[in-house]
């Protein structure tokens, strides 16, 4: 894979984060980016547990809200306990499809995982893409299965981190480094409209 110059990084950190840029936050059940969509767009999978689980969402979207990307967040405002999970209950039939698709959708994908919580889905989704190259993944001391993630993420690549603040900054790397090569990507005239303040577009 060829590497972006530095000068053409330096040109998507502007593109990616500047003072025009602000992140799209797409709950489920919101439709995900078109494929024609340029930005980098970023699955915050990990602990819910229906909810009971702290809301690390939400602080990590706010680190990355200078950035110039779409962040998928599968925990939804208006769970209901009472769907069942069965394949036969629409509405969470919905959630899930709306995550496979979600993770699908996107170029990074983050998950944390609590300590406290047993975060089981999550650990499907790590299952699923641990040897994508997108997956960047926090099992902190105290997370139940912490042995297993750290097992399974080294012997097939995925980014470890040891703390919310560096799976913020991880994220943040790689989210520039692609619209780098995304511009790189692009013919001269394009490149030039890409680097415009959104509101002068």
């Amino acid at each position: 894979m060829r590497v972006p110059s530095l000068a053409l990084l330096a040109a998507a950190a502007v593109l990616v984060a500047g003072p025009a840029c602000a992140a799209e936050l797409i709950r489920s059940p919101g439709a995900a980016p078109a494929i024609s969509d340029r930005r980098p767009v970023i699955f915050l999978g990990g602990s819910i547990e229906m909810g009971n689980a702290p809301d690390w969402q939400a602080a990590f979207a706010r680190s990355l809200d200078d950035l110039d990307v779409v962040l998928l967040n599968p925990r939804r405002e208006d769970w209901n306990p009472a769907w069942k999970p069965v394949a036969e209950d629409p509405n969470f039939r919905a959630q899930v499809e709306w995550e496979l698709a979600a993770l699908e959708r996107s170029d990074i994908i983050v998950i944390y995982l609590a300590p406290g919580t047993q975060s089981p889905i999550s650990l499907l989704e790590l299952g699923l893409y641990a040897r994508s190259g997108r997956l960047v993944v926090l099992a902190p001391e105290g997370f139940w299965r912490k042995g297993n993630v750290d097992i399974t993420a080294q012997r097939y690549g995925a980014r470890r981190v040891s703390s919310l603040e560096e799976l913020a900054a991880v994220a943040r790397e790689r989210a520039t480094a692609l619209a780098a090569q995304r511009l790189e990507a692009l013919q001269p005239a394009e490149r030039l409209k890409a680097r415009q303040p959104a509101e002068r577009r």
